[in-house]
């Protein structure tokens, strides 16, 4: 009779190895009720999700394809679009106004993000340090942000630049006779600007909060070897709120781009936004082809081309962060 070996007999890989393989006979099923709960669980949060996901895809996918496809039509609303190819572009590219909207626009982006963000960050320099009623304080500052984009309020900063009112009376106090703002051409601009300006109160909040991290040690130890304001300001503070002051810039370059109602209602609306277009920013000519001329064909291919521009601008501050913004993690 042959020696028969037994199935659990050690190998020659060792003990250890023959206990961890497993034993012939024997299945180890994962636990069922933990799957189905799994499950449940997709199931629910793919439900939750589900109207995010419906609005996303109506709202916002839905009209952006459509908008590209329209982009490179002719469509006036009332009847069907007529593909033409890239004659919206080229037409878009030889308008005159087209070419003032951009300029217009850039000079905005350009002069009146860094005013607003310096008068945030002056601000919030003061807010930053204990005095009484620092609650008050940091909540009137904030306020015109809140009020600041409505109609209601651009109607008034129009009424303050217009003709013999506040503007132009404190002018004249002064000896100056450059008249109402919102009625000149060469100024209105800056009383667009101004109002941005006066609605620095979101980028001060986040300035705020930025300032509030740097640690004071840092401070004590610029003021033992004898730096002044000045330098503790340039030496410690800037780079140690370099990524608030990055994401402040790239948050107001991109809503300067966007920029429509307060350009709108102090242009006077009409279809002209601004005297001799003083007002007329890229939005607001957008608007002006899209719904007073009818042009919603020419109107998509302005909103993909401010779209391009816009991701162009964001990714040249993004690769640009690399030689200004320092992160705590990078110095470790």
């Amino acid at each position: 009779m042959g020696t028969t070996v037994a199935s659990g007999a050690p190998t020659a890989a060792g003990p250890r190895a023959s206990a961890a393989a497993p034993r012939a006979g024997r299945h180890r099923p994962g636990p069922p009720a933990a799957g189905r709960r799994g499950r449940r669980e997709n199931l629910a949060g793919l439900l939750f999700m589900s109207p995010w996901i419906a609005g996303f895809l109506i709202l916002t996918a839905g009209p952006m394809v459509a908008s590209l496809y329209f982009a490179f039509t002719d469509y006036n609303l009332f009847d069907a679009p007529r593909w033409i190819g890239l004659g919206n572009f080229t037409e878009m590219f030889a308008d005159d106004r087209w070419r003032h909207s951009v300029s217009l626009t850039l000079w905005y982006v350009v002069i009146g993000t860094p005013l607003k963000l310096a008068a945030a960050l002056g601000v919030a320099l003061l807010l930053a340090q204990s005095r009484r009623g620092q609650g008050f304080y940091r909540a009137a500052f904030y306020a015109p942000s809140l009020v600041g984009a409505s109609v209601s309020i651009a109607i008034v900063w129009k009424a303050i630049f217009s003709d013999d009112a506040l503007i132009d009376r404190a002018q004249r106090a002064l000896g100056f006779s450059a008249g109402g703002w919102a009625g000149n051409p060469d100024l209105i601009v800056y009383s667009l600007v101004a109002l941005t300006v006066w609605q620095f109160g979101a980028p001060m909040v986040i300035f705020l909060a930025g300032l509030k991290q740097v640690p004071v040690s840092l401070y004590e130890a610029a003021e033992v070897d004898g730096a002044g304001a000045a330098r503790r300001f340039w030496s410690i503070t800037l780079p140690m709120i370099s990524p608030v002051l990055f994401f402040n810039v790239l948050l107001e370059t991109i809503h300067s781009f966007q920029i429509f109602g307060s350009a709108y209602i102090l242009g006077g609306a009409g279809g002209t936004c601004g005297p001799a277009d003083g007002t007329l920013v890229y939005t607001c000519y957008l608007y002006i082809q899209g719904f007073e001329n009818s042009r919603m064909g020419m109107a998509s291919a302005m909103a993909w081309m401010l779209l391009l521009a816009v991701g162009l601008v964001t990714a040249v501050l993004f690769w640009s962060q690399r030689r200004w913004v320092h992160y705590e993690e990078a110095s470790r």
